[in-house]
């Protein structure tokens, strides 16, 4: 069955609380029980209104159990303690719905926030590999939106247990009424389910397309957002606004499917469900009218049972439009199925020879050529090593292997004598700083910008990290100072003095290793003439590796790798460079006279 796949698909959620669905199944049928019990109860109440003990109706069994429980009551009594046990039946019922109310709201909020934070854990761990092939618009959509939906999956499945506790009561209840009328109306209602399920034929794959459909819009509005200033630089406006509205479209004409299937639920079953209790009525009138009190207890029953079959013919359409959200959730944490860069447990103590890459090639995907080619280089500690080398060239992917944002395909680095992937991952990750370009900036105030480089530095060393990065002036003079909001990507603050709270950030981190990937690049000559600056001073005695295009940078290394489709193709000083009149020499006269004019 479809709902048993569904049940299968949902366990995973309930793993860690293997005693909530028990507890929620006996509170549903104790639940169910009492209101029963207190429907029953009106058969002995009417009898004493009308004082009538036919044989036909005393021969009915469960007249005879209920008719036990008020033996020893007086008649002239019971007219008073029949009503205050129906209310009190009434009272427990409520108190019991209402315990299992407070136990579900305890259950959603507890694995919502448990999905939300191990799909978040999940995108913080996973490899770079994995993000790289996947839309972000789709990674936030099942942040943002399936998870939540996947709860509401949960919550669906609890309105199916308890409504089939209910049923599953009442039609105890009904059997012991009349079991005839029981087998006829059971016989109509499996009728009405299969009704029912011929239009919800149509829910799962429905909701496949929602999962879709929200997918796609929230990739458009990421793009949206961080792609407005080319939009409007590039007059593509209308462009954008249509393929937003044709994405938004998508994501109406889903919902209103979903919303009309369940639409057509309620009315075609109340229909279906009001004809079959009008034809039982006159049925069993027209048999024998003395039987009164049980049929009216009866047709009761049968409404109070009629709303739960609805419900539970709708808990089962919901069920299977919402199990495409539970499975993009729990297909997105299988890590089975996904790379993981794996931490070493080498503690690193810190670096006292070298970086060493020997023989590395490395792959983005299998079917790329490859971004690195058998590259062979030494990195020396407190030395400056610049890279070099056109577009396209590898040494952005040559920072991304020393960072472990990725593995290499082939060969090995080594950091002094022990691999890389051999070191604990937050270890080495401890002792490097980046500052690039293409920075980011949280939207935050300063300080917790700054502060991000080390989180638990005081006010003192933050002010010091930002002095040392020529940034103490400009933010003395903004609105708040340190505590000045900077606004989404901090669209608050100019180039220079983004780079200038990156430069900040990671001169309190204090690292061992510094990497410059471009991060002069693009920059006006007084930032520039600043940061640059900083970064002369706050390299002293450190490892510093540099994606250089300027000529400051690359005259003052230590040394100089040139890269060209992969690999490494000079490699030694400036001079000796200029010397071989190769490819560096070309990129240096270009720079030199780009500098002169």
């Amino acid at each position: 069955m479809k709902e048993a796949q569904a049940i299968r698909t949902l366990l995973p959620l309930l793993k860690p609380y293997p005693w909530v669905i028990p507890l929620i199944i006996i509170l549903g049928l104790l639940s169910s029980l009492s209101e029963g019990l207190g429907i029953s109860l009106f058969i002995p109440f009417l009898q004493s209104l009308e004082q009538t003990t036919s044989q036909s109706v005393s021969s009915n069994l469960l007249l005879g159990i209920l008719n036990q429980l008020f033996i020893y009551v007086p008649s002239n009594h019971r007219l008073l303690i029949i009503p205050l046990c129906i209310f009190g039946s009434v009272l427990l019922k409520n108190c019991l719905s209402y315990s299992n109310a407070i136990l579900f709201s305890w259950l959603y909020s507890h694995i919502s926030y448990r999905l939300r934070s191990s799909v978040f854990k999940q995108l913080l761990n996973v490899s770079y590999s994995f993000l790289d092939s996947n839309r972000s618009g789709k990674l936030l959509n099942t942040l943002a939106t399936e998870t939540w939906r996947a709860c509401d999956a949960l919550s669906v499945l609890v309105d199916l247990i308890i409504s089939t506790c209910t049923i599953f009561v009442f039609v105890m209840l009904l059997l012991l009424v009349s079991w005839q009328l029981t087998l006829l109306v059971a016989v109509a209602l499996i009728l009405i389910s299969l009704s029912i399920q011929q239009v919800s034929r149509q829910a799962k794959q429905l909701g496949k397309q929602a999962v879709q459909a929200n997918d796609n819009l929230a990739n458009r509005m990421l793009e949206g957002f961080y792609g407005m200033r080319l939009i409007r630089a590039f007059g593509q406006e209308s462009y954008e606004q249509k393929r937003f509205d044709q994405a938004s479209a998508q994501v109406r004409t889903t919902s209103m499917k979903l919303d009309q299937l369940y639409a057509t639920i309620e009315p075609l079953s109340e229909v279906l469900s009001a004809a079959l209790l009008l034809c039982i009525l006159v049925i069993a009138l027209l048999q024998d009218r003395a039987t009164l009190p049980i049929l009216l207890t009866f047709i009761f029953i049968l409404y109070r049972l009629q709303p739960k079959v609805k419900q539970l013919d709708s808990a089962r359409v919901g069920l299977n439009a919402l199990i495409p959200s539970v499975e993009d959730v729990m297909s997105f944490l299988d890590r089975s199925d996904k790379p993981y860069i794996r931490s070493g447990r080498t503690p690193f103590k810190g670096l006292k020879q070298a970086i060493y890459f020997e023989s590395v090639s490395f792959r983005y995907n299998p079917l790329d050529k490859p971004a690195l080619r058998n590259v062979s280089i030494q990195i020396p500690q407190a030395k400056t090593t610049a890279l070099v080398g056109p577009s396209g060239a590898g040494k952005s992917t040559l920072i991304s292997l020393i960072c472990r944002f990725y593995d290499v395909t082939e060969g090995e680095i080594y950091v002094d004598d022990c691999p890389l992937r051999q070191l604990n991952l937050s270890d080495w990750r401890s002792r490097i700083a980046i500052v690039s370009q293409d920075i980011h900036i949280f939207s935050a105030t300063v300080r917790e910008n700054i502060a991000y480089g080390r989180l638990e530095a005081t006010e003192d060393e933050i002010i010091a990290a930002a002095r040392q990065a020529h940034a103490q002036e400009f933010i003395s003079n903004l609105p708040q100072g340190y505590d000045t909001q900077v606004g989404d990507q901090g669209i608050r603050l100019s180039g220079g003095q983004r780079q200038r709270i990156a430069l900040a950030r990671a001169i309190l981190r204090n690292p061992e290793i510094l990497i410059l990937d471009e991060a002069t690049n693009a920059l006006d000559s007084v930032s520039e003439h600043l940061i640059q600056k900083a970064i002369n001073t706050f390299s002293q005695d450190r490892t510093v590796i540099a994606i250089a295009h300027r000529l400051s940078t690359i005259e003052q290394a230590d040394q100089i790798v040139v890269l060209e489709e992969g690999r490494v193709v000079e490699q030694g000083s400036l001079q000796h460079l200029l010397k071989l009149n190769g490819l560096f020499a070309k990129l240096y006269q270009l720079q030199y006279r780009s500098a002169l004019t």
